[in-house]
């Protein structure tokens, strides 16, 4: 999983810099909001006040958030070195489902690697050239020449267990065909789930901003204020910039916002709610939490490879 926002190479990098600044100014507002007000059924909204509601979460509330079933869903069994785990894949990503399924049957994920492990986020593996791959490579790279559209689905969050498809940073967000990982995770306060849900908007604005830079007309200009060294009109410049940021970001969807039941899970449950909306979810954990414990914790090296080789073996259970 690489970041979608790396800059090609450092002379663009330099060019935009000062521009990049002036929009960090321009939002810097939002990017100080530090607390959220969360009421029951409704959407995290970002308030000035600083103040944050708490609420009484339920075991009875945690039950809701499970209600698929081995009846209606594929599973599939991952036996490792360490252990066994067992996951549900969704039928609300039937691609991903799919395409799992055939790998899992055709027998290509047996002996290859969980190859990345980063303990309180996830475990990763499905890359194809670590079946043979010696101690010292590199890996990650690996891949089965084809990637799977995007299927993100609202109410599959990133929890702790999770199954999700890894990728790299083409915007589409289309998924590796074979790459995949589970979620360990780490558990967050409201507050906490705030500010990434700031940034995350933060970001999107600024992903917004850095393409509309790239037209012709407006880099020109830009580009005339930075040889003629003019902070001020360049600021200015910038500024006359915002409306139609503005305008972009809304059309896009507007705030990205934490609905009730997906901050109690991350409350509860825990897991890695800054991914949601960037990589596909397709299937949970069932069993095995134990053996996802015992895997995130292994000792590791370059890369954060695992020291003693992890492998795995799949079958379908339905």
């Amino acid at each position: 999983m690489k970041d979608y926002l790396k800059m090609k190479n450092n002379n663009k990098m330099t060019k935009i810099l000062s521009v990049m600044i002036c929009l960090c100014v321009m939002y810097a507002g939002q990017a100080q909001v530090q607390r959220a007000s969360i009421q029951p059924g409704k959407p995290v909204k970002i308030v000035e006040k600083r103040k944050v509601v708490k609420k009484k979460i339920t075991k009875k509330v945690v039950k809701k958030l499970v209600v698929r079933d081995s009846n209606t869903n594929r599973m599939v069994e991952i036996n490792t070195d360490l252990g066994v785990m067992k996951v549900l894949l969704y039928n609300e990503t039937p691609n991903h489902r799919d395409n799992f399924i055939k790998l899992v049957e055709q027998r290509f994920y047996d002996s290859l690697l969980f190859h990345r492990i980063i303990k309180g986020f996830m475990i990763q593996g499905g890359d194809p050239t670590s079946k043979n791959a010696d101690s010292s490579a590199m890996l990650g790279g690996g891949d089965v020449g084809y990637k799977i559209p995007a299927e993100i689905v609202n109410g599959l969050w990133h929890k702790r267990g999770a199954l999700a498809a890894a990728r790299d940073n083409n915007p589409e967000k289309a998924s590796s065909g074979c790459q995949f990982y589970i979620v360990d995770g780490q558990k967050y306060k409201r507050d906490q789930l705030a500010n990434t849900m700031n940034q995350k908007n933060l970001n999107r604005k600024q992903k917004i901003f850095y393409d509309l830079i790239q037209k012709d007309s407006i880099n020109s200009t830009i580009s005339a204020f930075q040889t003629a060294k003019d902070k001020a009109g360049l600021t200015a410049f910038i500024e006359t910039l915002k409306p139609s940021v503005e305008e972009l970001y809304l059309k896009s969807g507007g705030d990205f916002v934490y609905e009730e039941p997906q901050v109690e899970t991350y409350e509860t449950i825990g897991g890695a709610p800054h991914l949601d909306g960037e990589y596909t979810v397709f299937g949970e954990l069932v069993e095995g939490f134990d053996v996802l414990d015992k895997i995130s914790s292994v000792s590791k090296g370059q890369s954060d490879r695992p020291l003693q080789n992890i492998r795995m073996k799949m079958r379908m259970l339905n």
